[in-house]
């Protein structure tokens, strides 16, 4: 379960919550309103070594997109027909 405090209350003990935040993320709310996480450096990483680098079809050659359209899915694959309807 995330953990949530006020910004006020994280500005009063903001090293009991640092603490807390290196075992779980903690939501920083203003407001009311979820404005904040604050997280361990770890879990910042292994979140950023999950990035994806989003591309346009102009950033293939005609080479890329052959062999996009030549691929099949493989046998297993077919194990999930049945979402597609």
């Amino acid at each position: 379960m995330t953990q949530t405090a006020t910004s006020v209350e994280v500005s009063k003990a903001f090293g009991r919550f640092g603490r807390q935040a290196l075992q779980e993320p903690l939501t920083i709310t203003n407001h009311g309103i979820a404005s904040l996480v604050l997280l361990s450096h770890e879990e910042f990483m292994r979140l950023k070594r999950r990035d994806r680098q989003a591309l346009t079809l102009g950033d293939f050659t005609d080479d890329d997109r052959a062999a996009v359209a030549a691929s099949r899915a493989p046998r297993e694959a077919d194990a999930f027909n049945d979402e597609l309807s």
